[in-house]
């Protein structure tokens, strides 16, 4: 096993491999480490850019298609052999330099997670800058998980942290928050960042809607994945609440004679009266499914930091 594994995802980055191995030898050569390269279904011949200059240190998992950056870094995950994983960009904008540092705050601090920040970045001002910082402020807010910078792939993890982070869909951008459901402690430092040299960046504007989907599921994650009838039940039974006061009312007027048929008060009152049903019901179902999947897997409720007992303590007297 390794003391080190960076896993790096790339697509169609052929020029962009071999300056960012020789970056990587020279900025790592004090440490014991492994490159994982994985290739989401390049087309440009970048895996065998990769096969050409790779050396006993380095990996290649191919996959067969382009399934997706969170993909494929969960991929690269599960065949690495390092005792602490970091994430690179294979664009050559994260800068190989910063991971000894990275490496050691972690160890010599003993967090579990050290995320970059990058504080001088070479990105367009409106296209990239401005929505990130937008996007950054309001994950912060929704989340709780108080990180400058989320766009940053340069991130180093405890082995057991990396493991269970789950990252499906596209919720790579949104590891601070997974990793602090797993009650992982994250620090942040700052970190070099250099313009594109080569190639086309894969993102544009359009993430932005795929970013505040998977915001309202990190919300739901970060603080109703155990208790959803917390989420539903209470907006059920405020419907329920509204449905009732609305429709007792208006009992109350037909009884007094009045014609309340058609009236839009009758109709909103159903509305929340059927909704806030249907809520409490949802909020029933999700635990149900919620303590399927924690019985049904053997998974537990809780994170263990690590156990200390008095056999612990006379093994390191000894």
């Amino acid at each position: 096993m390794r003391e080190l594994s960076v896993v790096i995802t790339v697509l169609n980055e052929r020029e962009n491999i071999q300056p960012l191995i020789l970056a990587i030898r020279d900025a790592l050569s004090g440490i014991d480490y492994e490159v994982v390269f994985v290739d989401d279904g390049s087309d440009d011949g970048t895996q065998r850019e990769i096969r050409q200059h790779s050396d006993d240190r380095i990996r290649l998992i191919e996959l067969r298609k382009n399934y997706g950056q969170s993909t494929a870094m969960t991929a690269g995950i599960d065949h690495s052999t390092g005792t602490y994983i970091a994430l690179l960009d294979g664009d050559l904008q994260n800068d190989p330099t910063d991971i000894p540092f990275m490496l050691q705050k972690l160890k010599d601090e003993d967090w579990d997670v050290v995320a970059g920040n990058r504080k001088n970045r070479q990105d367009g001002m409106f296209l990239r800058k401005i929505p990130s910082k937008i996007a950054n402020a309001l994950i912060r807010r929704m989340t709780g998980v108080y990180i400058r910078d989320y766009g940053c792939t340069l991130k180093i993890f405890k082995r057991e942290i990396a493991e269970d982070l789950g990252i499906y869909g596209e919720l790579h951008r949104f590891i601070p928050v997974l990793a602090k459901l797993q009650g992982a402690s994250i620090t942040q430092v700052d970190v070099k960042h250099h313009a594109r040299r080569f190639g086309s960046s894969k993102y544009g504007l359009n993430r932005t809607f795929k970013v505040m989907s998977d915001l309202i599921l990190m919300v739901f994650f970060r603080k109703y994945i155990q208790k959803p009838m917390h989420l539903f039940g209470t907006m059920g039974f405020v419907s329920l609440g509204l449905g009732i006061i609305i429709n007792t009312y208006l009992l109350i007027l037909k009884i007094m004679g009045q014609d309340i048929w058609g009236k839009p008060l009758l109709i909103l009152g159903m509305i929340f009266l059927l909704g806030g049903i249907q809520l409490i019901t949802f909020g029933i179902l999700a635990e149900v499914n919620v303590r399927t999947y924690f019985e049904g897997t053997n998974r537990k409720t809780y994170q263990v930091r690590r156990i200390f007992d008095g056999e612990t303590k006379a093994l390191e007297h000894n």
